[in-house]
């Protein structure tokens, strides 16, 4: 059997064409299933792999050929249901509910004296999660149900790895996706309970640690996943979204040169995905998580071309003309004559523009883009992604209005706005990652630093350095303000030497 490319990693092809079996998928996972078919058990195998890869659509798609390849494999066909099933990005759509139903009826159908205890309960606990009319606006009933079902399995099979995993997907679904703190919110605290088990025994589970990731992200311990994720990248070779999301757990404790290897291991595997040689899952998510890391990591070139291949894949400027800003290349911001048609994107463009007017000598654009930007910070109802436009367009266009009085000698004015510039920051809610590839804190200390201001300025950078550990610009900044104050902190000096060692851009300041 042979696909084309395009049918086998284009999601637009839908979860009903055939997909070739891709050895590099399989990586070192294993869940032996009552199959007397190698090539079934193959094709099982890369079905988990790239339902926990989130690749969802060619998880149906693998279990699919297993069972046209094994007509009485009852696992093959609960592996088809379970991926057309909700997950964390996404719930089962009315679409693909027809299709779980049958295929979980053909489950149960098949079970047989030859089915394993294990395999059967999985399939009849996961009966009630397909009902025949399913109502995808009215799932929570039936996420209830089916994670009461899963209890008793997983009470019966604790040590069980993927018993536990199935378990935690169906607990995760109960959960708020984002913003996760309280780490002893006893739904929480359950969750985590059942992944720690898992991954004691087996540090490698690629889906346990997926979802452990995301269950300690935003919470005050992002640290917790360190152990798992040094394995999560390599688990599924060539699924890019499994490779990125180790980044998730570096961008927060500040390892920001591994996040910046993830992210393009990960870009790299949804460029191999055109050819048919891996699964790509979302390529404008992994490239800007890349040009995230590498902004805060001092790697201008490889921020500024994910910037690009972003623009190159949706149409939108918006990341390539933020990270010029970012590394001080305003001559290519005002070549670059590329403003997105979408209306926040659009200002966040403006204020790039607006800002390398003014580092160009062009005072007068720079005006005119401030107060175009901060008018639709303060009038629009939009929203980037999970934040109000004026959080995001506000806290640019304030730093725009502090450059223009820098560059008017009025230093305690520019103060003042990047200081609410910084305060309106502080109201986004969480992120993955953040919407802007800078912070305002590196701007407001570099203005304290000028004013003399250099108490003030060391707590700044300080404050920002528990926002984004390790990251040169505020350590930079926190080095001159300690140096002006008579102080050395061989700590700060050596954090700095590591954490720029990638770096490819020479700074004078937290800011160009």
């Amino acid at each position: 059997m042979s696909c084309t490319a395009i049918e086998a990693n284009n999601p637009r092809a839908g979860f009903h064409d055939p997909i070739d079996l891709i050895p590099a998928a399989l990586g070192d996972y294993t869940w032996k299933i009552t199959t007397d078919s190698e090539q079934a058990q193959a094709y099982f195998i890369q079905g988990m792999q790239l339902r926990y890869a989130y690749n969802v659509n060619e998880a149906v798609r693998s279990m699919a050929e297993a069972r046209r390849i094994d007509l009485h494999c009852a696992m093959c066909y609960w592996g088809e249901a379970f991926a057309l099933g909700s997950f964390l990005n996404g719930g089962m759509t009315e679409e693909k509910a027809p299709h779980a139903y049958t295929a979980i009826s053909k489950a149960a159908a098949l079970i047989t004296s030859t089915t394993s205890e294990v395999e059967r309960d999985l399939i009849n606990a996961a009966l009630v999660r397909y009902p025949e009319n399913y109502n995808p606006k009215a799932r929570r009933p039936v996420d209830e149900a089916f994670a009461e079902e899963m209890a008793k399995v997983y009470e019966k099979y604790p040590d069980n790895h993927e018993v536990a995993t199935v378990y935690a997907v169906a607990l995760f679904l109960l959960e708020e996706r984002r913003g996760y703190r309280d780490v002893d919110d006893p739904d929480l605290m359950r969750l985590h309970g059942v992944l720690t088990r898992v991954l004691a025994q087996d540090i490698k589970h690629p889906g346990a640690c997926h979802l452990y990731v995301h269950a300690t992200e935003s919470s005050q311990h992002p640290d917790l996943a360190l152990a798992c994720v040094e394995f999560l990248g390599g688990a599924i070779p060539v699924a890019s979204h499994i490779q990125h999301m180790p980044s998730h757990t570096w961008n927060e404790v500040g390892l920001w040169g591994k996040s910046v290897r993830a992210n393009t291991a990960a870009w790299h595997s949804d460029l191999k995905a055109r050819n048919n040689e891996g699964f790509s899952y979302g390529p404008t998510h992994n490239l800007h998580m890349l040009l995230f890391a590498a902004s805060f990591d001092g790697q201008g070139a490889i921020a500024i071309q994910a910037g690009k291949d972003y623009r190159k894949i949706i149409d939108n400027s918006m990341y390539e003309v933020l990270t010029m800003i970012r590394f001080g290349r305003f001559d290519e911001v005002l070549e670059s004559n590329r403003r997105p048609k979408d209306e926040v994107s659009a200002a966040l463009y403006d204020f790039a523009y607006g800002y390398a007017s003014l580092k160009e000598g062009d005072k007068r654009s720079a005006m005119s883009m401030r107060d175009k930007v901060l008018k639709f910070a303060a009038t629009s109802k939009a929203n980037f992604r999970f934040h109000p436009a004026s959080q995001v367009v506000g806290t640019v266009g304030h730093i725009l209005e502090g450059e223009i009085l820098m560059t008017e000698d009025d230093l305690n004015g520019a103060i003042v706005a990047f200081t609410k510039a910084a305060e309106v920051e502080d109201l986004m809610d969480y992120d993955e990652p953040e919407p802007l590839p800078f912070a305002a804190r590196h701007w407001l200390g570099a203005a304290l630093l000028e004013a003399g201001r250099f108490g003030e300025a060391e707590k700044v950078y300080r404050d920002e350095l528990t926002d984004h550990p390790h990251n040169g610009w505020s350590l930079f900044g926190l080095q001159a303000a300690l140096s002006a104050q008579g102080k050395q902190d061989p700590d700060v000096d050596r954090d700095f030497e590591e954490s720029w060692a990638r770096s490819d851009v020479w700074i004078t300041s937290s800011k160009f």
